[in-house]
């Protein structure tokens, strides 16, 4: 009886868990929509060049403990990237991840046919090198642009 018990407790234990690993994750991602839409918002109110700026900020509204926010246009170039200045003005259209998987060309396609969506991949966290499973939502803002934000898992 007391076997019974402790696994009962333990697959009560593992559903709770499981719901709030579930609801964490939904919280990220109304985040990214909601971080892309303002995203997309500035770029449509301010111009390119001043999102690109406000974007860009480290310290920026943009940016999160758990998210950032990028812009590229439809050629894969990256206009502004606030975790990574490097990649600021190169294009990373046929850029793989570790598996091979050219999600940056996945981010056009949603971007030029759906208009948005959820892309996963393999990227590294910031200040890291080892590449961590990421889910991006990207946002069309006209037929020049789109922004995304990601989350890892």
């Amino acid at each position: 009886m007391k076997k019974f018990a402790i696994i009962a407790v333990a697959v009560v234990f593992a559903f709770v868990m499981a719901g709030n690993v579930f609801a964490d994750e939904e919280a990220l991602k109304k985040e990214c929509v909601a971080k892309c839409e303002a995203a997309a918002k500035l770029v449509k109110e301010k111009g390119l060049d001043a999102a690109k700026a406000e974007i860009s900020k480290k310290d920026g509204p943009f940016v999160s403990a758990n998210t950032y926010v990028y812009l590229q246009k439809m050629d894969g170039t990256m206009e502004a990237h606030p975790m990574n200045a490097a990649l600021i003005g190169k294009n990373m259209a046929a850029v793989k991840d570790v598996n091979g998987k050219e999600f940056f060309k996945e981010f056009i396609n949603i971007a030029k046919g759906a208009g948005s969506g959820w892309v996963d991949y393999m990227w590294p966290k910031p200040g890291e090198e080892k590449p961590s499973q990421k889910n991006s939502y990207v946002l069309k803002v006209d037929d020049n642009c789109f922004v995304g934000a990601g989350y890892y898992k």
